[in-house]
């Protein structure tokens, strides 16, 4: 069990008080933009990598990953949208070949997966986030390395100033360092 909390405490999930206890560790801004700067240099690589090397067999799996985020908007199940709005980026990372590039990317995105939670529900955003990846599907089985960079930028750049709302209206969640 120690160790289970020595290793969330070093990713950050959890901080360890003296005398007191364990608590799920408040949002730091800075982890979390850092882990943008992070993951857009990453995903914008794999996405110019995937739109050069698509196979049919990965069109296809992309194709039905787009027809289940469509379902899933219908039926309004925001969890299981979340879930594949997540293997919507997998299957890209993946379809890279790189074996240890999932890992890379659950580490330098941890921060900002776990701050995705609270901004799930926000009115509108899903169904912006699945026309967001629809323009990025559209450019990669054209092989326009550019345009699927470009409506990846877009996508991933939504994400910060949703945060930044979030950390005024709800404070209490955001490690406030002075």
């Amino acid at each position: 069990m120690t160790e289970a909390i020595a290793r969330l405490a070093s990713e950050g999930l959890v901080d360890v008080v003296s005398q007191s206890g364990t608590r799920v560790s408040y949002f730091s801004m800075p982890e979390i933009r850092e882990g943008m700067f992070l993951r857009e240099a990453l995903e914008l690589a794999i996405v110019a990598n995937v739109a050069r090397e698509l196979t049919e067999d990965q069109r296809k799996k992309l194709s039905r990953n787009m027809r289940l985020q469509e379902l899933l908007i219908e039926d309004e199940d925001i969890p299981a949208f979340y879930q594949a709005d997540e293997e919507f980026h997998v299957l890209l990372m993946e379809f890279t070949g790189f074996k240890r590039l999932g890992d890379v990317a659950q580490t330098v995105s941890l921060q900002v997966s776990r701050a995705r939670i609270p901004l799930l529900p926000t009115p509108g955003r899903i169904a912006e986030s699945l026309a967001e990846h629809r323009a990025i599907h559209a450019d990669i089985p054209d092989r326009d390395e550019q345009a699927a960079q470009n409506a990846m930028r877009h996508h991933l750049r939504q994400f910060m100033p949703r945060i930044e709302v979030l950390s005024r209206e709800r404070p209490h969640l955001f490690n406030i360092a002075p």
